[in-house]
């Protein structure tokens, strides 16, 4: 984990909320893994005072690149960066993906901006198959960058399958052969019932969980999360945001 003043190399807008930064961060880029994330001073004075975590969605040579959504503050000011400026990274935080795990097809689960960390996850399993299984509210929120073999369901049926994402994965399940690994990555609600789904199915599953982070590396206590077995609680940014789903309770 380091602090690094990083270059704006260019700012892209995707699709309605969504937004692509790459920066140039050499250091960053040899060592950061898959399902980590950085922290991002979105300015360089003290407004907004905290850091804004971002999953790293992608590498590429000696830069870096973080997919986000413009909600608040924080997020309007990264979308209005221009090239050339600086960026305050602190990274890599966090624990990433197991990609080292026996299995033939990695089945991926994303909802909205929850598609940021599997461009690069994708680039790390060359000999994998892979499936992915997109959700979101509309077609207007179906973000494809990076993405392979994409499945997608909305909850309006604008596009794809019309019903939700776990919905879609409990159809078409049982059409992928082989031994799977399931890597999910969007909302709260989503993720607990993808959980329960790996349960009931006895698959391999893991996912990335978020939260509002202060420090992002444990000192805070800010980010808790139930452990599945013991009367304990883990917290998302030191210990994740990469679980097992058979290790959490959402």
């Amino acid at each position: 984990m380091f602090t690094k003043d990083t270059i704006v190399e260019d700012i892209r807008h995707l699709k309605g909320k969504t937004w692509l930064l790459k920066v140039q961060a050499p250091r960053l880029a040899d060592i950061i893994k898959p399902g980590q994330f950085c922290n991002i001073k979105t300015s360089e004075g003290n407004y907004p005072l905290l850091r804004r975590p971002f999953s790293i969605c992608d590498v590429e040579d000696q830069s870096c690149f973080f997919m986000f959504d413009v909600h608040g503050e924080g997020t309007k000011l990264m979308a209005s960066k221009k090239r050339g400026e600086k960026l305050n990274i602190l990274g890599p935080l966090g624990n990433g993906f197991g990609i080292a795990d026996n299995f033939d097809t990695a089945v991926f689960v994303a909802g909205g901006i929850g598609s940021a960390p599997f461009p690069f996850l994708t680039k790390m399993l060359p000999d994998k198959k892979i499936v992915t299984f997109f959700g979101a509210g509309n077609a207007d929120f179906v973000i494809d960058y990076g993405l392979k073999n994409i499945k997608t369901a909305t909850d309006d049926g604008s596009a794809g399958f019309h019903g939700t994402v776990i919905e879609l994965l409990e159809k078409e399940i049982n059409n992928i052969k082989g031994d799977i690994k399931i890597f999910g990555c969007g909302p709260t609600p989503m993720l607990k019932a993808l959980s329960e789904f790996a349960l009931k199915m006895k698959v391999n599953c893991e996912i990335s969980t978020e939260s509002a982070m202060a420090c992002g590396f444990g000192i805070c206590q800010g980010c808790p999360v139930d452990h599945a077995d013991e009367d304990k609680f883990l917290l998302i940014c030191k210990d994740g945001p990469v679980f097992n789903v058979r290790d959490i309770k959402l």
